[in-house]
Order: structure tokens, then sequence, then C-alpha cells
């Protein structure tokens, strides 16, 4: 029999998701209540997860996961030979809690995602049950109900530009858009905003449901608005739905920005306002490098990737796809940074970065642990 369940904890309210860094036990072991059982990371924190009750320890996730907040790490059982579904990482079971007995049917609903829903009138009683909802969950009901588009008037459709979300960094966007020329821009989609909201001037549209029909008019370009800092899915997952609706991603880069000219910059990447781009540089589609970043000679950022505000990386580095380089971050030069990996601010980076690693803040990463 279960006793108990073990979920990721929530370390950082602006990370939704840690590394599995340390397991101190052993798959069927006896332990204690309170023992320590695994160590979780993310760019900000590392904590120690307990156990929390006596019993047999079952672990359901390896060393070095990245899991989601709420995803299974073990469970505790009555005997060391109970058997045991190993489902972790989407278990229809997890829940944010540890120990507790919640029915399957019980809506499990993020804040965040209950104040969307309320925003955009969406039932709760019609949200999914069987897993944690979240604000992507919300935004994937509301995209499931199609709705007109308003006409496009007066818009020279091929110098037009759809910006897909109305925060921070879609006004970064904007205003890049305007620094450029040549670009209109068409209006926005999002799906936290209402409809007829003005941002900077321009009116929001509507939800994500528009797309196809604004598609339709034969508006086909469009710019991604989220930043993605905390979760780098969720940008991946907006270019992913605009392309399915039929839209592409113009080069945006600000007109303060230097970018040497034997640099590639690939389609839908935004280099903004006085970031450098060195000599032979390749930037592959859809990453960003912001605001003063400076990306040396040689270097190749892949797909998705981002280089936040202020980086500095030296020559020759390589940095792998849907990685995140935080603000102020420094590398050696040569170095190569892996897939999926997340780099705290400020970090000093002098030895190559194995995939999906987390580094925190601050830290100086020499290749086998980040130190103060």
């Amino acid at each position: 029999m279960i006793k108990s369940e073990i979920l990721v904890p929530l370390l950082n309210a602006n990370e939704p998701e840690a590394r599995l860094v340390g397991i101190h036990v052993k798959d069927g072991q006896a332990v204690e209540k309170g023992s320590p059982l695994f160590t979780l990371e993310t760019t900000k924190a590392a904590a120690e997860v307990e156990s929390p009750e006596s019993g047999f320890i079952r672990i359901l996730a390896r060393e070095g996961d990245i899991l989601a907040v709420g995803d299974r790490l073990a469970v505790i059982t009555e005997t060391a030979e109970e058997p045991v579904e190993n489902v972790g990482r989407g278990d229809v079971h997890r829940r944010l809690g540890v120990g507790t007995s919640l029915a399957p049917t019980e809506l499990r609903i993020t804040k965040p995602a209950r104040e969307l829903a309320e925003r955009l009138g969406i039932d709760l009683a019609a949200l999914p049950s069987d897993r944690l909802v979240t604000e992507s969950v919300i935004r994937e009901v509301a995209g499931k109900v199609s709705l007109p588009a308003p006409a496009l008037e007066g818009l020279d459709l091929e110098k037009s530009i759809l910006i897909y979300g109305g925060g921070g960094h879609a006004k970064s966007v904007m205003e890049m858009v305007l620094a450029m020329g040549g670009y209109q821009i068409a209006g926005i989609v999002d799906d936290g905003i209402p409809a007829g909201t003005q941002v900077l001037g321009f009116s929001v549209l509507g939800r994500c449901d528009i797309l196809p029909a604004l598609a339709g008019q034969g508006l086909r370009l469009a710019a991604n608005g989220v930043g993605g800092i905390l979760d780098i899915r969720n940008r991946v997952k907006i270019f992913e739905l605009l392309e399915s609706s039929g839209f592409s991603f113009p080069v945006l880069r600000h007109p303060s920005a230097t970018v040497e000219p034997s640099a590639v910059i690939g389609a839908g990447a935004q280099v903004f306002a006085n970031a450098y781009v060195g000599s032979s540089v390749v930037i592959q589609p859809r990453c960003m490098v912001n605001t003063s970043a400076v990306v040396s000679h040689d270097c190749e950022i892949g797909a998705y990737s981002h280089i936040a505000p202020g980086a500095l990386l030296a020559g020759l580095v390589h940095v792998g796809e849907r990685t995140l380089v935080g603000m102020g971050v420094t590398t050696a030069i040569g170095i190569r940074i892996g897939n999926g990996v997340r780099i705290g601010n400020g970090a000093v980076i002098l030895a190559d970065v194995p995939d999906r690693t987390i580094i925190q803040a601050g830290r100086i990463w020499t290749g086998k642990a980040a130190t103060p």
C-alpha cells in the first residue's frame, strides 16, 4: 500500500522546474520520517527533500532529471516489495503537496492559471482533472474555441507584423519594430488581456483562437513577444502555434545593435538594443540576443536559446538549443554549453556545460561542480 507521495516542491516562484542533483537512498530502502532523500536545484536555490513519514522508499526519478513542480520523485510504501507503477513525470495523480489524499477528479490548478481562466471567462468545471492545470493548459482550452477576427483595414499586409503577447517583452519587441522602420504593427494577440485593450497605442485583437482568421485575411508575419525567461518551453509553443496558423517570422534587429557583416542571423531571431554580434557568428532561428549582450566572434547560438541582457560570451563559444544564459553571465573562450541548459544571472562559466544542467546564479562553473 502506498502511504504517501513525494513530489517536486516549488523552490523558486519564478522557476517551474528543478534538477534532481542527488539521491541519498536506494530504491526499496527503509527510511525514517525526516531523513534526507533527495537534493533538488534551480538556478537560484538548492534544497533537500525529506521523508514525510517512515516506510520504504520507491524511487521514480533519476539523478540528473529536470522535473516540473508537482512531478513524482518517489512514494513511501508499507513494504519493500510493494508493486509501484513507475509513472513518475506526468503522473495523473500528482498533486501540489506531500502525503495528501485527493480524489483524482478534484481540480488542481495554480493561482496564475485560475486568474487567467477568470479573465477569459472559462468555466473551471470544463478544465481537465487528470493533471495540474497551469496557464498553458488554460491557453490550450481557450484556443479550442474558434472566434472571428476583426477586419484588418488600411494595412499593407506584406509589411505588417502581428505581435503575440502584450507584456513587458512584447513592449520591447514593439518598440524595436517601430525603431527599425519598414514594418507596421497590425495588432496584438494575447490570451490574458481583453480584446480592445491598448498596449503602447496598439489594440489587442483577441486571443490565440483568432490566429487562423487573421492569417486568412492575408496577414503572414508575426513576432513572438513572450520572453520565456522562466520557461523557454512557453516560447517554443508560441512559435509552433503561430507557424501552424500560417505565420512566418522576420529577423528583428534593433538599429542600435551591432551585427558584423559576416554574421548569420536565422529567421525569427531577435537582436535587441546595444547588443553586439561578432564576426562569423551564427544565430540559429528563433533565439534572442537581448539588450547589451555580447556574442563574440565565431560563436554559435542554438535555436530558441536566450542570451539575456548583459551576458558576455567570449569567442568560439557554442550554445545548444533551448538554453538560457542569464543576465551578466560571462564565459571563457571556446567552451560548449549544451542543450536545455539554464545558467543563473551573474554566473562565470569556465568549462563545458553538459545538456540540461542548471547552474545557480553567481556561481563559478569549473566543469565538476559550481562553486561560490
